[in-house]
């Protein structure tokens, strides 16, 4: 079957196999946890993993072994890349928030854009804290008020970590 497309079949057993694997992969490392997985129609497996604390090349290496190993390349021929979740990767799992504390987020909602410190994630929802320029409400002049939201992750369409140099 070398460089053969195989049918639908094998791919969704190949899928189910890894399925497994990674399911054994995170029972194993708990601290790590899938992001995404695909295969494509010429069998090219890519993982995305994140960790509680990061992600080491390590990680990497161990997901990528713990598959290689138990998949025979003479029944499928395949490619696997295993990768981390890069800075600049939205967070897609709510796992993801907790290690971002006291770190700035951009989130997208439905109705809106909010831009600021993430000080609490728990199962529901997060909350950022930001500050803005309001007018005095007696007087001339502007005075910095901090403002702060709870957004439920369901509202969520995007968020990123703000990456400052």
């Amino acid at each position: 079957m070398r460089g053969l497309k195989v049918p639908s079949f094998y791919s969704r057993m190949l899928k189910e196999k890894i399925d497994l694997l990674l399911s054994d992969c995170f029972d194993q490392r708990p601290d790590l946890f899938l992001i995404d997985f695909s295969i494509s129609e010429n069998n090219e497996i890519s993982v995305s993993i994140d960790g509680d604390n990061g992600v080491k090349v390590e990680d990497c290496m161990f997901i990528s072994r713990e598959i290689e190993g138990n998949l025979d390349r003479d029944e499928i021929d395949f490619s696997l890349k295993v990768a981390s979740c890069g800075a600049t990767s939205p967070l897609i799992k709510a796992r993801q928030y907790s290690k971002h504390y006291g770190r700035t987020l951009s989130i997208k909602t439905s109705d809106d854009q909010y831009e600021g410190k993430l000080t609490s994630a728990n199962e529901k929802f997060i909350n950022i804290v930001w500050k803005v320029r309001e007018p005095k409400p007696i007087g001339k002049g502007k005075i910095t008020v901090e403002k702060s939201i709870d957004i439920d992750y369901n509202q969520i369409k995007e968020a990123k970590v703000k990456v400052k140099f």
